[in-house]
């Protein structure tokens, strides 16, 4: 067996990652062969690990950690591969261990149960998934999940300041975030052609399907035919968008009156005011956003 490298977060989950990792090290070993472990303490040491494995010959890396942890290795991945064209690229796989593990769920992943999710990445074989890449005021950054706007970047925020995450806190920071946010104007185009223009709660742009820690917002997305799936919450009342709320954890929403959704390979977003977004479960903002997906970018072990 090759090596294989191990990207540690041994903060995710509330310092959990750190825990689990002393039950998983002798079951990786067992099942993948000789292991190369790096310790983070920030995502900004991700790239530099990368560039010594691929330096010493190591074509596989896993990642132990949340979907910050993923984010991080996806934009690290990408940009490896585009410094190093001749080289053979690095096979990524994840082991979710973080609050949300949403790539996991979307992936039919067993996340709840470390042990098993071990035994289905050794198990895993690789295979090229799409990417998402965003181009945003000048600055581009890589995504693996979902990239989404409005509502999703204040509660992201919430979630993210959180000085310990529970179970519960997605639920609870969505819940108190909606009592308070107004819909935002945005203008909204696909491959080039305008699609909506107005205000809204919500737009999604999904390389994956689920997002907020089990909401399957984008329930058709596949992560290799080289589209996004585009979900659009439209702005409504208060009241409207409580009572249609728990459809989004359901994938039923799509047929909701003031849900709005297609298939498209570039996405762009126009505001009048700074929007705020997530990609996986990082924020950032700007008013110039330009999505475009990199079909088969990566290979991936699943």
């Amino acid at each position: 067996m090759s090596k294989t490298l191990i990207i540690l977060n041994p903060h995710a989950a509330g310092g959990r990652a750190g825990v689990i990792w002393k039950e998983l090290e002798p079951k990786l070993w067992s099942r993948l062969g000789e292991l190369v472990v790096a310790i983070t303490q920030n995502q900004d040491e991700v790239a530099a690990h990368l560039d010594k494995a691929q330096a010493s010959g190591l074509t596989r890396v896993i990642a132990i950690g949340g979907d910050g942890t993923n984010h991080a290795l996806i934009n690290a991945l990408a940009d490896l591969n585009a410094r190093n064209p001749g080289a053979t690229p690095m096979i990524y796989g994840n082991l979710p261990v973080g609050t949300g593990r949403d790539w996991a769920r979307g992936q039919g992943m067993p996340f709840r149960d470390v042990n098993a999710a071990a035994d289905w990445i050794a198990k895993a074989e690789p295979q090229p998934v799409d990417i998402g890449r965003v181009t945003y005021d000048g600055t581009t950054r890589y995504f693996l999940n979902i990239a989404s706007a409005g509502i999703s970047g204040d509660i992201a925020t919430k979630v993210n300041s959180a000085p310990v995450r529970r179970a519960w806190t997605f639920l609870q920071a969505t819940l108190t975030t909606m009592l308070r946010y107004a819909p935002e104007r945005v203008s909204i185009g696909l491959d080039g052609a305008s699609w909506y223009d107005g205000k809204a709660y919500l737009l999604a742009v999904a390389n994956g399907s689920t997002f907020g820690r089990g909401m399957r917002i984008a329930p058709e997305a596949k992560t290799n035919d080289g589209l996004f799936e585009v979900v659009l919450v439209k702005g409504m009342s208060r009241p409207r968008i409580l009572m249609a709320f728990e459809q989004v954890y359901r994938g039923a929403h799509l047929t909701h009156p003031k849900v709005q959704h297609a298939r498209a390979q570039l996405v762009s977003i126009r505001t009048p005011e700074l929007l705020h977004f997530e990609l996986d479960g990082e924020t950032f903002a700007g008013q110039t956003l330009d999505f475009a997906i990199q079909p088969g970018l990566l290979k991936m072990l699943l």
